[in-house]
């Protein structure tokens, strides 16, 4: 299973920015499951996140802090950048957050002498 990700958005992922995201799925993904993360259906980033945390929430009843772990935003900033992907807001959609870690890459892993850890 992949998540798909906006260029900006892998970026801030590789760089501790981003640990949340939120999505209009109807069959949530899993807490404790890895999935790779790829910029759109057929091109891979070679990177993984492992969900920690699944909930629902109502986009209008997102805090400051989950804005910042959305990728550095603000509440409005972040408004913005939903409005742009999704064409609209309503904060009494309900939507799923997921909370994840970045996995080590599989080829970093190996670079760095890591190659046998099974948990990426």
């Amino acid at each position: 299973m992949v998540l798909i990700f906006r260029r900006e958005h892998v970026e801030a992922i590789l760089e501790g920015r981003k640990t949340q995201t939120r999505r209009r799925h109807v069959h949530p993904l899993k807490a404790g499951k890895a999935y790779d993360i790829n910029k759109d259906w057929y091109h891979k980033t070679g990177h993984r996140i492992l969900v920690t945390k699944v909930y629902r929430q109502r986009l209008g009843d997102i805090t400051p802090g989950e804005a910042r772990a959305e990728g550095g935003y603000t509440v409005e900033e972040f408004r913005e950048a939903w409005r742009r992907i999704n064409g609209g807001w309503d904060p009494d959609e309900e939507v799923v957050v997921y909370e994840f870690k970045l996995l080590e890459n599989r080829n970093q892993a190996k670079l760095n002498g890591l190659d046998s850890r099974k948990d990426q």
